[in-house]
């Protein structure tokens, strides 16, 4: 584990490869663990990176293979130009690909805001082969406050002035700010760059078409009551958007756990990053 303060990225324990999946599209895939020990795949959210927890994953391996990647569209994967190669359903078939790719066994998936919701769709299709779920920061269908006519303005910022602009007026509409948040930007050496690499990073055709879907896609709480896999639902405190969904979830799977961690925002394994790992990690030793 790196120094607190220092910029998130992956000790040389980690292995980045190239997984091309079933369309052709190639993801960067990082890994690390013993292949024989239980899968943890962490999968992030929309304009995250799998360096989101590049913090975690040593810690994590001493006891799981540990695996997180960039969807398409983000980071070091590829970015296809055809609008018809994003969808959730898409980021879904991903997700399983890398796991059995990866040889991944005794599988327990996290879901971080978009992942979780692609997570979602993972376990709704099936459980076989999934001994555990993570659900963080998400919800179980459109998040409360998101405006579709809001959206399409934003879609059409991207397509007339470019990923700049629309970053820009994110910044100033602070939409899932918090206290957390901005504390870990004014104090951890790197992070404001780092969260601007991330943003230069993201497929303008990928971040037009998911959020378009994000802001519309269908309600699936009342399915999620089905779901008879050991389940945590991760929040943090402050993340005002994800909390009252997030509370949702854990009423509705039967027998999940629910952690909030106090101090912390949309993205807890940074902002409280002890509180979180310890939360996982009490609820993957139960699994």
């Amino acid at each position: 584990m790196r120094l607190p303060g220092a910029r998130p990225a992956f000790s040389p324990a980690v292995e980045v490869e190239r997984v091309v999946v079933d369309d052709g599209v190639g993801l960067a895939v990082a890994s690390v663990g013993d292949p024989a020990a239980p899968g943890l795949l962490l999968v992030p959210g929309f304009g995250g990176a799998k360096e989101d927890f590049a913090d975690h994953v040593d810690a994590l391996a001493a006891t799981h293979r540990v695996v997180t990647f960039d969807h398409r569209g983000h980071g070091d994967s590829d970015q296809p130009a055809d609008p018809t190669a994003y969808s959730l359903d898409r980021l879904a078939a991903d997700t399983r690909f890398v796991a059995a790719a990866l040889g991944l066994r005794d599988l327990r998936l996290l879901g971080h805001s978009m992942g979780g919701m692609v997570v979602r769709r993972v376990v709704l299709r099936g459980t076989g082969g999934l001994d555990a779920v993570v659900f963080m920061d998400t919800s179980a269908g459109v998040p409360p406050g998101i405006d579709v006519a809001l959206v399409e303005l934003g879609v059409e910022v991207v397509r007339t002035s470019g990923m700049a602009t629309l970053r820009q007026i994110q910044d100033e509409l602070d939409l899932m700010g918090s206290d957390a948040h901005r504390r870990v930007l004014d104090e951890r050496d790197g992070f404001r760059d780092y969260m601007a690499d991330r943003w230069r990073g993201l497929s303008p055709v990928m971040w037009s078409t998911l959020a378009l879907e994000i802001a519309s896609q269908p309600d699936q709480l009342d399915a999620l009551r089905a779901l008879h896999v050991p389940t945590l639902v991760i929040v943090g405190a402050q993340d005002a958007q994800f909390l009252a969904p997030c509370r949702a979830i854990a009423a509705a799977v039967p027998g999940a756990r629910y952690a909030e961690i106090a101090d912390a925002g949309h993205s807890p394994q940074f902002e409280q990053p002890d509180a979180w790992r310890a939360a996982l990690v009490d609820f993957l030793r139960a699994v």
